[in-house]
């Protein structure tokens, strides 16, 4: 490599001192929420009703909450409905199939979420933290570093956003659902692991406590917090994992992937390995293709050899990203007769792989492009 890479430090806590977005009953399970408005001298039997209209009927507008007496509904609304973010705009591509919104949180703190349709299923891509700390240095979010963790109700409010503009028909294609999220957003997931569990939890819970969706249709991703992973192996919540690798080799991962320095890449492959023999759900590698850098062949023959160290039981695919364009960045995609014959060598060793489709590209929504610039 010609030049060093420039690196930031790794972020894992938070700045201290932020305060906390408004309590809302996304953040809650059945009985807190009933707790809550007792707590308030409010009808605990409300908070089912409230959660109805959330969850079940996808409502934001307090009029329609018409079961609720006209005296007490500012008061519920306020206790477990706070306005927790504002949209600022909304950027579409793909025929309008793909929207990503930029949200402005209570604290002025700014994320992005985006909503794609696809002919068999509508997926919401949602930020877990405003900013990130894992410093990637080919990522617009990781240049940016940590503003704060996100709180669970305000990452379940971009899911139900995002189900709110199916159910009414605003994207091309007629009424429909949300049928899968990934925590690809802004943000290292398990970094802010309470919240985002919290947030599985609630999208699971059969409606309406939650949204009621499949665990199978939810995928986390990670760069390798392996604590974490292997926390999340116990749950007994079998989403998805995605592992951020992006290189099969400690030297270049170390450069590419700060944390690997923390957790090496047979550490962190060996915690994907045992998260699928537990939850018997297969493992997506996810490897952004870098012209020149992680692309070479030997490098596909050494990621085979990595995973297949592990045994050939279906554990496991890779899904390969073009490397997303971000501005003034030295980076680039992979030439696709490298990107073809990466495939090949993957291909060739069993591992099933895949060439991810790059939506929002045209709108920094793809992989690696959220920023959260007003």
């Amino acid at each position: 490599m010609s030049e060093p890479i420039k690196t930031l430090p790794l972020v894992f806590d938070e700045p201290r001192g932020r305060k906390k977005p408004p309590r809302h009953l996304a953040d809650l399970d059945d009985a807190g929420r009933k707790a809550l408005l007792e707590e308030m001298g409010l009808p605990g039997f409300r908070a089912k009703q409230l959660s109805t209209h959330y969850f079940g009927r996808l409502v934001d507008d307090p009029a329609e909450m018409t079961d609720l007496p006209a005296t007490q509904r500012d008061e519920l609304v306020a206790a477990l409905l706070p306005d927790l973010m504002t949209p600022l705009r909304t950027l579409e591509a793909d025929k309008g199939t793909t929207r990503k919104t930029l949200w402005k949180l209570f604290d002025g703190a700014l994320v992005e979420s985006v909503l794609m349709r696809y002919p068999d299923r509508a997926t919401v891509c949602v930020s877990s933290q405003a900013g990130c700390g894992m410093a990637c240095p080919f990522c617009a979010t990781g240049m940016g570093g940590l503003q704060r963790n996100m709180s669970t109700a305000e990452i379940v409010e971009q899911v139900v956003a995002g189900a709110r503009s199916m159910a009414r028909g605003e994207v091309p294609g007629g009424p429909g659902r949300v049928s899968n999220v990934v925590f690809m957003g802004m943000g290292e997931p398990l970094a802010n692991y309470k919240a985002v569990i919290g947030a599985v939890r609630r999208l699971v819970d059969p409606s309406p406590s939650g949204l009621g969706m499949s665990a199978r249709g939810i995928t986390v991703s990670t760069v390798g917090l392996v604590p974490r992973i292997n926390q999340l192996t116990e749950e007994g919540i079998p989403v998805t994992l995605a592992l951020s690798l992006h290189a099969p080799d400690d030297e270049l991962r170390n450069e590419l992937v700060p944390i690997n320095t923390r957790f090496s890449v047979a550490e962190t492959v060996e915690a994907a390995w045992n998260y699928a023999r537990v939850t018997k759900r297969r493992v997506s590698i996810e490897y952004a293709m870098m012209r020149g850098i992680n692309d070479q062949a030997h490098r596909a023959d050494l990621l085979g050899d990595v995973l297949n160290s592990y045994g050939d039981w279906g554990w496991v695919h890779v899904n390969l990203i073009p490397l997303n364009p971000i501005e003034g960045s030295k980076w680039t995609a992979s030439d696709p007769a490298d990107e073809r014959e990466f495939v090949r060598r993957l291909e060739a060793k069993g591992i099933p792989t895949t060439v991810r489709d790059t939506r929002g590209r045209e709108i920094d929504g793809a992989c690696g492009q959220l920023a959260a610039k007003e």
